[in-house]
Parts: C-alpha cells; structure tokens; sequence
C-alpha cells in the first residue's frame, strides 16, 4: 500500500511539471508571435539604419531623419598627372535625395518572425537614398572643371616644340585622351555610391583612349627620340671644383642644333636641320655663345677679385695680374662642333677637361686655391700659405712710394726661380742669393743690405718695386715655393 501511494505522488508531480512547460511554452509562443505581427509592416527590434535607431518609429518618422543628416555630395576632381584639383558641389544643381523608396523595400523584405535574432544581434543596416539633381547643369560643370579641360581641350595630333628653357620637346595629343561620355558615366556611378566628398581620381578611371599615329607622326616621334637621346649627350665639362653635365641643360643643348619653320610638317612647326646622311646639323653660333658664357664664369686672368685677407678685410684686388685661367674659346668650339656630330658622344660619359690659353695652379672660379704668397703693402707684411696654413709670416719692404716705384697691386705667380743673380736697372746693380720674379722686372728677394724691415720703410726708403726678404726667410721661402706659385699683392 506505501509503494503504490509513492508511485501516484512521482506520476501528479510529472503531470503537474508538463502541464506548467505546457502553459509557459504557450505563453511565449503567444508573445512571440504577438511581437511578431507587432513588427510586421515595421521595423524589428533593435534596427539601426544609416546611424537613425528605427525600432517603434514609422517609414515616415526614419525618413524625416535620415534626410537630416543627409550631405549633398561634393565631388573632389583631381588628376595628378596635370597637376589640377576641382571641387564640384551637387547642392549647386538642384540636388534632393529621398529614401522613402528604400525604407520601404526594406521593411517589405524584412521578416518580422526573425526578431529575437536582434536580442543580442545589434543590426545596423545602410541604405543610399534616390537622388536626383539638374544633370545638364552638373554635366556643364564637369566637362568646364580644369581637370578635364586639361586633357579635352588639347589638340589632337603631334609635334615637336622647342623652347629656350627646355630645349626640344614632344607634343603627342594622340595618347591618353579623355572620353568625356565615359567619364561622365563613371563619375554618375560614384555619386549613387556615397554622400559627403567623394575624391576622384581622374588619371586612375577607366576613360582614356590612344589614337593610331600616321606615317607622317611616326616619323615625327622617330626624330623626337633622336632629340632626346641628343639632349642627353654623355659630355661632363670638368672645371676643377665644379662639374658641368650638359645633358641637366636641355635648353641649353636643344640650342646647339639649327633649326627651321616647316610649314610642310604637321601643319607647321620648329623642326631640327637634318644633313643628308640623317645627322643634326650643330649651330655654331649657339656653341660660340655657351664657351663665351662659360669663360665669363670661370675666367680669372685679368679680372679684378676679391681676396679674404689675413688682416681680416675682404679686399678688392684690381685687374692687370699675372696669374688666372683664360679659356681657349676657339680651340673649344672646335671640340664641341665636332663632338655633336658624333653618335659616340650622345651614348657614352666624357668627362672633358677644357683647354686654357692660360692656367693656374687650381682650376675653378676659385683659382688661387690654398698654397699661395700674400704681401700686405699696407702692412709691409709678408704670409706663405699651404694647404690652408700658415707656414712663414715676415715683414718686407715693398717699393718706394715717394719715389713712385711703389709695388703695383695685383694677382701674379712665381714664374722663375733663381740662386747668385745680379739685379740690374737704371743706376743700381744688387746681388742677391735668391731670386723669385713676379711681373716683370719686379720680384721677391733677399736684401742683405738692409738690416730692418717693415714699419714705414717703403714710403721713403723702399725698393725699386721688389719684395725685399731677410735671407734667412728667403731661403726657407725658396725652397717651399714651387714655380707658379700665386703672389696676391694689395695695399
């Protein structure tokens, strides 16, 4: 009797349990399904759409705050290749956008018995809205942008120009040329894509077409790559502390070839004077003015300078010197000429040292370099410079200058060295035991004779233009000195 009260007690408290699952089950059906038909039509639980949360709201009431938020578009045109950026903002022709249209298909295609999924599923969704502006006002303002304008606009042909800053250039207006239509299409594509700034890249679109070239452009083209290869000559003029590669002045070396007007070529424009067997005939005159220029540069001989001095003033050192470079100009234009008019030239790199009428020891507009003898007349001193340091100061004594034989001024150089000479001239012969001219007549030696230097000797009692030494100095200074040596003299 116990074991069967037991029994009955386990089979109600079962019922019982069923019964409740039964009832709870029901109930979240009924709620389930309730929530369902109660977004059906609507937007589910949790929706965000474009950043606007759409859950209890109507189509109308998204709408509304989508369309707040909206920008219009404002299209950033910019092609790097021509170097052109626009900025192009469709609010200007008549833009309004809807997204009515769009809320719509999305509530129909949504399943509201799918809802739970947005318990824990945050569901942001994006939309693009219907847009609509004044095409033929925006097409106006696209094909006027200066990024297109910069490809449509140029002619459709070839020819080569030449300049006096870039030399021969080649025009080719078959390449690369725009399809407006196409662009255009392209460009309506990207605004149905987005809103705010869209950045299009011009060069990158898939709108650019290449017209076949004839046989009188070939034959341009042909001549141009000629042109190129020749303003890319191999030739390096070697000045010493500077180098100067022809092929970094296309200007320049465009201008040594002769050129015509054809009018019988491509409607008409500069073409380069061909010799018979196909070669570019140089322009002399062209090449007479760069090696005049390049003298201008670098030519020393006879210019006045300016010289740092030891005393400590930048002085200014007149023209009439011995010392400098002068450029043998005729013997240069004669290289060149002929080098133009090999092909070797224009392939291979040729360091091509120039040839002087006369040279100093350094070569470049700073030819007096760091081994160099200063006389300071002002100061009666004398300073032995090399490789940058001093080595022997003195005083001297310089020509008499209340006799008017004062030592002239000037940039010269040791041109003779001499040991035992006689100094002879009018009404004085002097033996010295080191002789170093200068200019002339006029040069440093020793002067036994005299037992002071410096000070103001020279504006009485000076020499006859010579640097007077003590000999002890002159026979260290002779034997440091190498012939051609430069001399800077200055008061």
């Amino acid at each position: 009797m116990k074991t069967h009260t037991t029994g009955e007690q386990k089979h109600n408290f079962f019922r019982a349990t069923a019964i409740i699952i039964t009832v709870l089950l029901s109930a979240a059906l009924s709620v389930y399904f309730l929530l369902a038909f109660y977004y059906r039509g609507g937007f589910g639980l949790n929706t965000w759409i474009n950043g606007v949360y759409c859950t209890g709201k109507t189509v109308e009431e998204v709408n509304e705050e989508l369309l707040y938020a909206a920008e219009a578009p404002v299209i950033v045109l910019m092609t790097q290749k021509n170097g052109f950026t626009d900025c192009i903002r469709l609010e200007d022709f008549e833009f309004s956008c809807e997204y009515l249209p769009a809320l719509e298909e999305y509530v129909e295609e949504s399943n509201s018995l799918l809802w739970l999924d947005n318990i824990t599923l945050h569901k942001n969704h994006y939309i693009l809205p219907q847009i609509t502006y004044n095409e033929g006002k925006f097409r106006e303002a696209f094909e006027n942008s200066l990024s297109v304008l910069s490809y449509s606009q140029t002619e459709e042909g070839c020819s080569l120009q030449y300049s006096d800053e870039e030399g021969w250039t080649f025009y080719n207006g078959l390449e690369g040329r725009l399809d407006v239509d196409k662009a255009f299409e392209l460009i309506q594509t990207s605004l149905e894509k987005g809103q705010g700034e869209i950045v299009i890249n011009l060069d990158g679109l898939d709108c650019f077409y290449d017209v076949p070239m004839d046989d009188e452009q070939l034959k341009i083209k042909e001549v141009w790559e000629r042109l190129d290869a020749f303003q890319h000559i191999g030739i390096i003029y070697d000045m010493g502390d500077e180098q100067i590669r022809l092929s970094d002045f296309p200007g320049l070396v465009g201008a040594f070839i002769k050129r015509e007007y054809r009018e019988d070529i491509g409607g008409g424009m500069d073409y380069p004077v061909i010799s018979s067997d196909g070669r570019f005939i140089p322009d002399e005159t062209a090449v007479e003015e760069f090696i005049s220029e390049l003298a201008d540069i670098y030519d020393t001989y006879g210019r006045e300078r300016q010289f740092q001095s030891t005393r400590g003033d930048l002085v200014t050192i007149p023209a009439g010197g011995t010392y400098g470079t002068k450029l043998n100009q005729e013997a240069e234009v004669e290289y060149l000429m002929e080098k133009l008019q090999e092909d070797d030239a224009l392939r291979v790199i040729q360091l091509h040292v120039p040839e002087y009428e006369k040279q100093g020891m350094v070569r470049g507009k700073d030819d007096i370099g760091d081994t160099y003898i200063e006389i300071d007349m002002t100061q009666q001193k004398m300073y032995y410079y090399e490789d940058g340091e001093l080595v022997i100061e003195t005083d001297v004594v310089t020509g008499n200058t209340s006799r008017r034989m004062g030592t002239p001024e000037g940039v010269n150089y040791v041109y003779n060295k001499q040991k035992n000479r006689i100094l002879r001239g009018e009404g004085y012969a002097s033996p010295v035991k080191f002789w170093m001219p200068v200019k002339g007549s006029i040069g440093i030696h020793d002067a036994s004779w005299r037992s002071e230097f410096g000070g103001e000797i020279y504006k009485t009692n000076g020499s006859h233009g010579c640097i007077n030494t003590p000999l002890d100095v002159m026979e260290e200074l002779y034997d440091l000195v190498e012939t051609g040596t430069p001399v800077i003299m200055f008061y």
